[in-house]
């Protein structure tokens, strides 16, 4: 055990409150199933006593504290809190276990050795018990009235696997340099299209219902988390939409998002395993890898990765969505990088401008 970790101390309070623990579309897709519609966790319980809230933390001594006070503030308040660190070696355990002190509802933080952050979403569901289920990663945020918005609009889409909505990326300073309402064409219901043209929900936004997300929980093989759980979710039931932006994901240097290569690869990975439960035949998974392969040349681009992006997209350029999106990507690609990169500063200062910094 780290240093760090041994440091945390158990606590259980008088009130009982926290304890600190330490552990060694092709026509194919249609009609929507409505499979969950008959799920026991429909009826939904009073809403004071019915979300889990897990915080998978990870090397984030810097945003932790701020995170958990987004949970904190929530109203109806979730029915635990369980945070679990993966084996940080920066502090984290004692910014939490200073934090958590503060925290008005049943709390716990499990300090462990790495394993991973699906094998950590895994263990915090199978250790919680609400009727949904929601994580925060341990440097985003949850505006005000988040978890009220997802339970509401739960209890009036019982076909719903899960609720989703907009989302703010911050930096580390809590400014915000992009919303997805200015990009992301986010659709409510049957998703599998959306889902397979490489389009997902962002994790801070989503509030599972438990009963779903327990046929499937997290692939401990993959590396990104949540694509292939939301293509095996869209098989079984609706995605409800919330169009607000209620909460805020992070963007700094250690994001592993960051690594292009590693999502193409995953997301492909996971459309290939996802295929027989969202009744792909062969030729039609093969015409969304490629489309998947030709919006990861536009995402090098995008980067300033000429050279791969150039390459992945001859190879894909028959998967691009219509003329004009093939179109502009070889005219970015002509674009001299330094340009593009000003193009980009510029966007994050404007959407700065509009948005302003977050006050959570």
């Amino acid at each position: 055990m780290r240093d760090e970790q041994a440091a945390a101390p158990g606590v259980n309070n008088s009130e009982g409150k926290g304890s600190v623990s330490t552990d060694s579309t092709p026509s194919s897709l249609i009609p929507h199933p409505s499979s969950l519609a008959s799920h026991p966790s429909s009826l939904i319980p009073h809403p004071s006593s019915l979300v889990s809230v897990v915080v998978p933390s990870y090397n984030h001594a810097a945003f932790v504290e701020r995170t958990l006070r987004s949970v904190f503030k929530q109203t109806p308040a979730p029915l635990e809190l369980l945070v679990i660190d993966d084996g940080s070696n920066d502090g984290s355990p004692r910014v939490i276990e200073s934090v958590l002190k503060d925290c008005p509802f049943a709390c716990e933080l499990i300090a462990r050795a790495n394993r991973g952050l699906c094998a950590t979403l895994n263990e915090g569901l199978a250790r919680t018990r609400g009727a949904l289920f929601a994580y925060l990663g341990s440097d985003d945020l949850w505006l005000p009235g988040f978890l009220g918005a997802r339970i509401e609009l739960l209890k009036k889409r019982p076909r719903a696997a899960l609720a989703y909505g907009n989302a703010y990326s911050v930096d580390a300073d809590d400014y915000v340099i992009d919303c997805t309402t200015d990009w992301a064409l986010y659709r409510d219901g049957d998703v599998r299209r959306m889902l397979m043209e490489i389009l997902a929900p962002l994790s801070p936004t989503v509030v599972y219902r438990r009963d779903a997300l327990e046929l499937y929980g997290w692939n401990e093989a993959a590396r990104l988390e949540d694509y292939e759980l939301y293509l095996r979710l869209s098989a079984d039931g609706e995605f409800a939409f919330d169009p607000r932006v209620l909460s805020a994901w992070r963007q700094h240097g250690r994001n592993e998002s960051e690594d292009l290569r590693m999502m193409m690869r995953e997301r492909l990975a996971a459309q290939r395993r996802a295929a027989p439960a969202l009744g792909l035949a062969a030729g039609e998974l093969e015409k969304f890898q490629t489309l998947a392969k030709f919006r990861s040349a536009e995402e090098f681009a995008r980067r300033g990765h000429k050279l791969q992006a150039a390459r992945l997209a001859l190879a894909s350029i028959g998967g691009a969505a219509s003329v004009g999106e093939a179109a502009k990507m070889l005219l970015r690609l002509a674009v001299p990088h330094a340009l593009l990169r000003r193009r980009r500063e510029r966007a994050r200062q404007e959407a700065t401008r509009r948005y302003g910094r977050l006050e959570v």
